[in-house]
């Protein structure tokens, strides 16, 4: 602490006016001793529009306490001189300095307070700047100036709890000062009862704490990056003058030809370092974090537990904390910042062709968003050729309709295919014919070429990842965040405030039982009933979701049946679809509720396992998270893809739910079609309703409520519609930052459901390519226009995102090889085309995958109420199985054919995952992770850096033995010099100096 600053707890015990110990002085302020000494390195400051104490006047000086509780506040939070201000924006850029307009803020503090309706108090923890504020005039004295102290006066009654947070209040923002920070008061705002601290980190203690977080600075020593040559460089020029209307008007998008070397920042080592503009040395995005840090470490006494500003902010003593947006975006007058070129040149929609300026937003939001948004740059690049592979196999389907045989023996008249009913009673035989359509669109998506595309997805999954990971490291080497992971987890292992209120909780238990203080900490038995209840909820939470599936599986069976006894030929002709589209609809509303609710029970689940670091808190936050909303998006998938058609019976022998209901079929054309419709409809769903109605809509409504309630609140004060918003107020009607989950979570979900089931839609990468390049757009907008400016983090990684990821690609294999032999009749037709087909072709197909039933052998109750509805009798109905006929000697039992084509499509299964996984691997294998010219500059850094220390120990050396020899010349020439003066000594000196001279 600077010699200005007075400690309050240096105050004598026996002064019985202190802070603490009489309600009646919470206003009191205090002016530090010496005031006009030292006036850069004081703490707290008086403006110096305000009047001082004279200088002879030293020690603690009481203000009217009373006449500023008379007027209906009391403050008690400052500890140094609060005042009114004439212009408080002249210098200040609107709330982006400090009121002597030099020292920036760097983050801000919100909170609540009480103020009584009788009358308006400014308040400012002002600085003092310069030593001629102690002759200032007093244009503005204090207001209830002049008031006498009179205690037997009325006092307003203030809340305990309300108290309790300006005790705490006054006790943090005291331990920031001592830690370094300036802070300043603003109350006099246009939001009402909402009070400000502005924070300032001075040049000191941003040294200081970049030197504790190893934070690598850019030195003074610059050399060439490696530059292809030759027909590589030719190449690469091309390709840049081609692709320059893309590319965005920022500084810091432009190719690098020159680098900074860089290093963790040492303030022993502050030469190596370009010192030149102190101003920018540090950008605001890193002063941000260090006040940050500060903010985390820095404890309150009176609340044991509080592990800095999170704790705080959970128990209400502060409503917000966040750093300030660089200033304004859009206007004719604003100044050209950061914020006003992101939103121009990334988070407008007329930029969507342009390249992400990923350097830049790194620089203003910090590394953990920027690799977000670079990750979500090179999967949208990446489903370019994957979407353009999906629309030719798609135009191949369309392209080869009227050459498939199988559909065409379908909608051939002349066959005369008479079906079995679809329901009991109610339903009546039908004409195959009349699934013409279903079966012709069935062949878009079901066709040999999916095949192909399933094993295309499954290698652009594995490039995706290997692509991702060489971009990760080039940003790695840009961004400087090599060899990062020792400074990652000294940051990351800060304790939460709730797992140290556990621990103190269960040491204040122990030391009341065995009075004993030892340290302790969470062990698996003080966690094991949140761990209970996390498995019974989850697994409570999936049969939910079951449970809603069976229900909207009844609805389907119960609404094809009352459909069925529909008088209309076409309610009749279109049950199938109707049942269909409602379904899915249903499905799609109760997805897009339960993802909402399952991420509020996930939150629940991991704050009750009180996980020690942020980072254990977020990963397991993210499991949950994604377990159950995989669940949640994919079971009404999974059950048309694999279940709908297994178990259904045969006509006379159905299996039935509930005694009552007949369970579902297949169409003629198989469940290919169905799932392609369930697919589309949820992704498109999801992504439009869920991914951006929600996120423009719900922000921009909270936003309103926000601004018509502080409108509706400070209506009375004419002033405050008159005075502008400052930065910090603007700010905080944005939206808060709530983290990265929820926009990787759409991203995962969306991936799965481009990777998982692609065999059966292969348009699915399109439409997530167009859904991604809005959602590039809609997300920076969020980020630059909606929501507070979130403190930068450090990562040199996607995290935990990335194994599941991977996981969902090695998934994708293994569901798109049981989609393609058990979904859809690839393997049927290739059993018959190879094993039971007469001409070589596929002609018969049709036929030979249904069997025949014998209309007398249905049980009593279920055969049609109009068997005649066809115009003629049935004697022989089909259906779609591999049975024996019943003319057969074991009628209606499973035939060898069925067991044939299983044995094909397990056989498929098996060649198809492991062939494809190899195929991956190899892939995974052949790419290196590092690049080449990466792996050597990062290796050229290295000798860089040491030459560099070389270079400075030399120095060292010959300074050292630079004035050794000064220092023996100097010796060498006394001692030259001491002959002659012992010349001019007296005769009883001489032998001395001889003496001397010997030695």
């Amino acid at each position: 602490m600077d010699k200005d600053e007075i400690d309050l707890h240096t105050i004598p015990p026996d002064a019985s006016w202190g802070p603490h110990t009489d309600s009646a002085f919470y206003g009191v302020e205090f002016l530090p001793e010496n005031l006009g000494e030292a006036p850069n390195e004081t703490e707290m400051r008086v403006n110096e529009k305000y009047s001082s104490l004279p200088a002879e006047e030293k020690g603690i000086h009481i203000i009217n306490i009373r006449a500023i509780e008379d007027i209906g506040y009391v403050q008690h939070e400052s500890t140094l001189l609060n005042s009114l201000s004439r212009d408080p924006d002249a210098n200040c850029k609107y709330g982006l300095y400090f009121r002597d307009g030099k020292r920036k803020v760097d983050y801000i503090l919100v909170y609540h307070y009480k103020k009584s309706s009788m009358g308006r108090t400014r308040t400012k923890l002002i600085h003092h700047n310069d030593a001629s504020a102690q002759n200032t005039k007093r244009d503005h004295p204090l207001p209830g100036k002049g008031v006498n102290l009179d205690m037997g006066e009325s006092e307003p009654q203030m809340d305990y709890h309300e108290d309790d947070k300006r005790f705490r209040r006054e006790e943090y923002e005291s331990n920031l000062i001592e830690a370094g920070l300036e802070l300043e008061r603003d109350e006099d705002t246009k939001i009402h009862g909402v009070g400000f601290v502005k924070i300032h980190a001075p040049w000191h203690v941003l040294c200081r704490e970049a030197e504790f977080l190893k934070l690598k600075m850019p030195t003074k020593k610059v050399y060439q990056i490696n530059q292809a040559h030759g027909l590589l460089k030719k190449i690469n020029s091309v390709i840049q003058k081609i692709t320059e209307p893309i590319q965005p008007k920022v500084a810091e998008h432009k190719p690098q030809t020159m680098k900074r070397l860089s290093y963790p920042f040492s303030r022993e080592k502050r030469h190596l370092f370009d010192l030149s503009d102190k101003d920018s040395f540090f950008d605001s995005k890193t002063r941000s974090t260090i006040v940050y840090e500060i903010l985390k470490r820095t404890t309150c006494t009176k609340a044991k537990y509080s592990m800095g500003i999170t704790s705080l902010l959970a128990n209400g003593v502060y409503s917000a904390a966040y750093p300030l947006h660089d200033g304004d975006y859009e206007g004719d007058n604003v100044e050209l910042n950061d914020r006003k070129l992101l939103f121009e040149e990334w988070a407008s929609y007329g930029v969507f062709y342009k390249y992400q300026p990923i350097d830049l937003v790194r620089k203003y939001f910090g590394e953990k968003i920027g690799l977000y948004f670079a990750w979500l740059g090179v999967y949208t690049q990446m489903l370019i050729p994957a979407s353009i592979v999906g629309i030719i196999v798609f135009l191949y389907g369309c392209a080869t309709v009227d050459e498939n045989i199988p559909s065409m023996e379908m909608c051939d008249q002349r066959n005369n295919i008479t079906m079995c009913p679809l329901c009991d009673k109610t339903c009546s035989y039908w004409k195959m014919s009349s699934a013409c359509a279903t079966a012709r669109a069935s062949h878009l998506f079901d066709n040999p070429a999916t095949v192909f595309f399933s094993v295309f997805m499954a290698l652009w999954a594995a490039t995706f990842m290997e692509h991702w990971k060489r971009r990760q490291m080039r940003l790695n080497y840009r961004w400087d965040l090599t060899g990062f992971e020792e400074e990652e987890e000294a940051v990351k292992d800060h304790p939460r405030a709730e797992y140290e209120a556990k621990v103190l909780e269960k040491s204040l238990r122990k030391e009341y039982r065995h009075k004993e203080t030892d340290k302790e900490k969470l062990t698996w038995k003080d966690r094991f009933p949140a761990y209970f209840t996390n498995f019974v909820g989850i697994i409570f939470m999936i049969g939910l979701t079951f449970a809603i599936v069976f229900g909207v599986i009844i609805y389907r069976i119960s609404t094809a049946a009352a459909l069925a006894i529909s008088s209309t030929p076409s309610g009749r002709s279109n049950v199938r679809v109707t049942v269909t589209a409602t379904a899915v609809i249903i499905n799609l509303v109760v997805i897009i509720i339960l993802d909402e609710v399952y991420g509020c029970i996930a939150r629940w689940l991991t704050q009750i396992e009180v996980p020690k670091t942020d980072k254990n808190f977020e990963e397991r936050l993210i499991f949950k998270a994604f377990l159950l909303k995989f669940v949640n998006a994919y079971t009404p998938i999974f059950y048309v893809a694999f279940f709908k058609g297994r178990f259904v019976g045969r006509p006379g022998d159905y299996v039935y739910i509930f005694h009552s209901f007949r369970m579902e079929e297949c169409a003629p054309g198989g469940c290919l079609m169905e799932l392609c419709i369930q697919l589309s409809i949820i992704m498109l769903g999801k992504q439009l309703i869920q991914n951006n109605l929600f996120e423009i809509g719900i922000p921009k409504m909270k936003k309103f409520i926000r601004y018509v309630k502080s409108k509706r609140q400070s209506s009375l004060d004419h002033e405050e519609h008159v005075k502008k918003k400052q930065r910090y107020e603007v700010d905080h009607n944005l939206e808060p930052f709530a983290g990265l989950t929820p926009e990787y979570m759409e991203m995962i979900i969306q991936f799965g459901f481009v990777t998982l089931f692609v065999a059966s839609f292969p348009l699915a990468p399109l439409f997530a390519l167009l859904n991604n390049i809005i959602e590039i757009r809609l997300d920076a907008k969020k980020f630059v226009t909606e929501l507070r400016r979130p403190v930068a983090v450090r990562a040199k990684d996607i995290g935990i995102w990335y194994n599941i990821l991977r996981g969902i690609g090695k998934l994708a294999v293994i569901i798109n090889a049981f989609v393609i032999s058990f979904t859809s009749d690839f393997i049927p037709r290739l059993v018959y085309l190879y094993m039971y087909s007469e001409n070589g072709t596929m002609h018969g197909f049709v036929n030979h995958t249904l069997s025949s039933f014998n209309v007398s052998d249905f049980q009593e109750g279920t055969a049609p109420n109009d068997p005649l509805e066809l115009g003629y009798e049935v004697q022989i109905c089909r259906y779609k199985d591999y049975r024996e006929p019943p003319w057969s000697e074991n009628k209606y039992d499973i035939s060898k054919d069925f067991w044939a084509v299983l044995a094909a499509r397990l056989a498929f299964v098996i060649v198809f995952q492991n062939l494809v996984m190899f195929m991956s691997d190899f892939v995974d294998w052949i790419i290196p992770d590092i690049p080449k010219d990466i792996s050597q500059q990062i290796h050229k850094e290295k000798v860089l850096m040491v030459e560099v220390f070389m270079k400075e120990e030399q120095g060292k050396v010959q300074m050292l033995e630079t004035w050794k020899d000064k220092e023996k010349k100097k010796v060498e020439n006394w001692n030259n010099h001491s002959p002659r003066l012992s010349r001019s000594h007296s005769g009883s000196l001489s032998s001395c100096h001889s003496y001397h001279v010997d030695v």
